[in-house]
C-alpha cells in the first residue's frame, strides 16, 4: 500500500519529519510493525539491530612490564530497547560500520588499563576474570553509545620474543612429559605385558590343539590298527573255531575207534580169556576127579552097596513119622522140605555107616557132588512135628 512502510525484524525503522519522538528525540522508532508515512512530508531510515562483531588487537604491558599481544573478539548489537535505539541511531545512523571501530577502540582502552593491574600468571590462568573485569568496566560506556555487549572472548595472550611464557611452561612442560613419559612407559609395559600374554595365550592354544590333534591322530590309528587287524582276528578266530570242532571231532573219531578196539579186540579177548579160563579150571577139575576116581576105584563097590541101600534106609526113617501129627505150614513146597529133610536123614545115615567103616570124605563127597546137606528142625520153619 502506498506509504506504509514495515521494518525487518532485526531493524528499527526511524521516521523523522511532524511530532518528536520519545525523550524528545527528533524522530520516532517503530519495530515489529509497519506505519504510514507520509511521502514527502516523512523521511525513513532503517537502524539495523542485528549482531556484531569487533576484533580487537592490542599490546599491552603486565603489572611485571612484560610486554603481551592480546587478541580478542567482541560481539555487540544495538540495544532493543527504544533509548538505546535513539543513542545508537543518533551516533551511528549515517555510517553504522562506525559501531565496531569504535567498539573495537573502547575495548582496547578496558583492556590496557585491565592488563596493566594483572600479571601474566593472572592472565593466562584467569582469562575470564579478565573477559568480566573488562565487560564491566565498559558496560556503562558502551550503554551510552546505545550498545550492549553479549560476549568477550579473549583468544590469545602472546609475549613476543621474550619468551615469559614459555619460561613459564617449562616446568608444567616437563612435568607433562615426564607424565607422559611415564605414561608412554607404562603403555609400553602394559602393551609389552599385552603381547607376551598373547603370545602366552597362543602358544597354550597352539599346544592344546598339537595335543588334541596328537590325541586324534592316535585314535585315528589306534582305529585303522584295529580295522586292519579285524580281519585277521576274524580269520584268526573262525580258524580257532575250526581248529576246535576238528579236535573235537579227532576226540570224538578216537572215542569211537577206543570203542571200537574194545568192542572188536578187548572184549573178544577177555572172551577167549574167560573161555581159556573155564576150559582150563574144567580140564583141572576133570584131572582131579579122574585122580580121584582112580584112587577111589576100590570103594565103587562099597559106594555102590550103600547107594544101593539108601532108598530102603529112606523108608525107614519115613517109617518113624507114620504115627506122628504132621502139619503143613506151606503146602506143596513144605512137602518138598520133608521129602528133601527125610534125603538129608538118609545121607546122614549113610555118612555115618562109611565112618564106621572107615570110608574116607563121605561128607567131602557129597559136597564135591553138589548135594546139600539137609538136617531137620525148627530152623527150616516148613514143618511142625508133634
Amino acid at each position: 500500500m502506498f506509504g506504509y512502510r514495515v521494518p525487518a525484524p532485526d531493524q528499527a525503522m526511524l521516521i523523522s519529519g511532524g511530532r518528536r519522538g520519545h525523550g524528545g528525540a527528533p524522530f520516532r522508532v517503530v519495530t515489529g510493525h509497519g506505519k504510514f508515512v507520509l511521502p514527502v512530508f516523512r523521511k525513513v531510515r532503517f537502524l539495523t539491530l542485528a549482531m556484531c562483531e569487533a576484533e580487537v588487537a592490542e599490546k599491552c604491558v603486565s603489572r611485571q612490564g612484560i610486554t603481551l599481544t592480546v587478541r580478542a573478539v567482541i560481539a555487540f548489537k544495538v540495544g532493543n530497547d527504544t533509548e538505546s535505539i535513539v543513542n545508537a541511531g543518533q551516533r551511528f545512523l549515517s555510517d553504522q560500520e562506525q559501531m565496531a571501530v569504535l567498539t573495537g577502540r573502547i575495548f582496547a582502552g578496558h583492556l590496557r588499563s585491565i592488563i596493566g593491574s594483572m600479571t601474566v600468571e593472572e592472565l593466562i590462568t584467569e582469562r575470564q576474570k579478565l573477559a568480566t573485569e573488562v565487560l564491566d568496566t565498559s558496560k556503562a560506556e558502551m550503554a551510552k553509545i546505545g550498545l550492549i555487549v553479549d560476549s568477550l572472548q579473549i583468544q590469545s595472550i602472546d609475549d613476543g620474543d621474550t619468551g615469559y611464557i614459555d619460561a613459564m611452561s617449562a616446568p608444567h612442560k616437563a612435568a607433562i612429559q615426564r607424565q607422559a613419559q611415564i605414561a608412554q612407559a607404562q603403555a609400553s609395559q602394559a602393551s609389552a605385558e599385552a603381547e607376551q600374554e598373547a603370545a602366552r595365550n597362543q602358544a597354550e592354544y597352539a599346544r592344546q590343539t598339537a595335543v588334541v590333534q596328537a590325541q586324534y591322530n592316535a585314535e585315528v590309528d589306534r582305529a585303522q590298527a584295529q580295522a586292519a587287524q579285524a580281519g585277521p582276528l576274524a580269520e584268526a578266530h573262525a580258524q580257532q573255531e575250526v581248529l576246535s570242532a576238528r579236535t573235537e571231532l579227532a576226540q570224538r573219531a578216537a572215542d569211537l575207534r577206543q570203542q571200537q578196539l574194545v568192542a572188536e579186540i578187548v572184549k573178544p579177548a577177555e572172551a577167549e580169556a574167560e573161555r581159556i579160563r573155564v576150559v582150563a579150571l574144567a580140564e583141572a577139575e576133570r584131572m582131579k576127579i579122574q585122580a580121584e576116581a582112580a584112587a577111589s576105584h576100590g570103594r565103587v563097590a562099597l559106594d555102590r552097596m550103600l547107594i544101593d541101600q539108601l532108598p530102603q534106609i529112606v523108608k525107614e526113617a519115613a517109617s518113624g513119622l507114620s504115627g506122628a501129627n504132621v502139619n503143613v505150614l506151606n503146602g506143596a513146597d513144605g512137602l518138598g522140605e520133608i521129602a528133601a529133610g527125610l534125603v538129608g536123614q538118609g545121607l546122614t545115615i549113610l555118612d555115618a555107616v562109611r565112618r564106621n567103616m572107615g570110608a574116607p570124605g563121605a561128607e567131602g563127597e557129597a559136597k564135591r557132588q553138589g548135594e546139600p546137606k539137609r538136617r531137620g528142625g525148627a530152623d527150616d520153619g516148613a514143618v511142625e512135628v508133634r
